[in-house]
């Protein structure tokens, strides 16, 4: 009974330990949890919004947010927006990368789909200087790198294997695009920043990059758009476009699990069978054993 108590006792510090921990960090409000076609065992990347997440990244996020890790060739690969090789060529041409020729000298040249998307400053410095002192984080591994802690027990059920949740920071990055607001009243403003909910501090550089009907997307056989054409809409896309930057392969990787875990339930079950046969012999032998042992004795 103590040591019942005891667990209760523990459960509730640590559920008000990661409360107070969160409002000394300054995280503020926790973005709402999203429901996405890939999060899960069986989750799956949805190929028309990775094409128009791509399209939101080209068109809005690429003249400030570089790309470095991914590369074009990505782009036709399985479980991805599913362009076409040509496509993917047509688009790399558009972009130029710099190398060095065989004497040395820097030259530029038009991309080719092994190139990784080349960056829109030359350098880190020149991105910070015309960002206002900051540079515009890469968006490769984003949406792995950036999370908020969820509390307890919350987080217990995220590690869990049927119930886990790893989406965190795709939440926060939708959340973050679509969470520009008024500042409150008594909250000072810099002169330079934007008041954001769910932004550590809610001060960010970054203007409001989205807003409703900035961008056209593909329309159906009756002319109209095949999802809303909103703020919420693109945040929503280009944020699965960058889930799936961070991790082109997760599909691969998630079918592999299966088969894995399939293989191993097999395995489970051979391994049982073998052992009943093995022991049910040994217990007989034992058992024809005990009348000459009474015998003995």
């Amino acid at each position: 009974m103590r040591i019942a108590r005891l667990f209760a006792a523990t459960l509730v510090a640590a559920s008000l330990g990661a409360g107070s921990a969160l409002a000394e960090d300054g995280h503020g409000t926790n973005p709402p949890r999203e429901k996405w076609s890939f999060a899960g065992m069986f989750g799956r990347f949805d190929q028309a919004q990775l094409q128009r997440g791509f399209q939101v990244y080209k068109e809005v996020c690429a003249s400030c947010h570089s790309m470095r890790l991914v590369a074009f060739r990505n782009l036709a690969e399985p479980g991805g927006p599913g362009f076409t090789e040509g496509q993917v060529k047509a688009l790399a041409e558009t972009y130029s990368v710099k190398e060095l020729d065989d004497s040395g000298a820097e030259k530029e040249r038009p991309a080719r789909p092994a190139d990784r998307f080349p960056s829109p400053f030359p350098n880190d410095k020149a991105a910070a200087a015309a960002n206002g002192g900051k540079a515009p984080p890469d968006f490769s591994v984003l949406a792995k790198a950036r999370t908020y802690e969820r509390g307890f027990p919350l987080f217990v059920f995220d590690a869990l294997p049927f119930t886990g949740y790893s989406e965190q920071g795709v939440d926060y990055i939708h959340a973050l695009l679509t969470g520009y607001e008024e500042a409150p009243k008594g909250f000072t403003m810099p002169d330079s920043g934007y008041y954001n909910k769910y932004y550590p501090g809610h001060v960010i550089a970054m203007p409001p990059p989205l807003s409703d009907g900035q961008l056209t997307y593909p329309k159906n056989d009756k002319g109209e758009p095949v999802v809303p054409e909103t703020a919420d809409q693109y945040s929503r896309d280009v944020s699965a476009f960058m889930a799936w930057a961070a991790e082109p392969h997760m599909m691969a990787r998630k079918s592999l699990g299966l088969r894995v875990i399939l293989f191993l339930f097999v395995l489970a079950g051979l391994l049982f069978y073998v052992k009943k046969q093995v022991w049910k012999k040994v217990g007989g032998e034992v058992h024809g054993l005990q009348p000459e042992l009474h015998k003995t004795y």
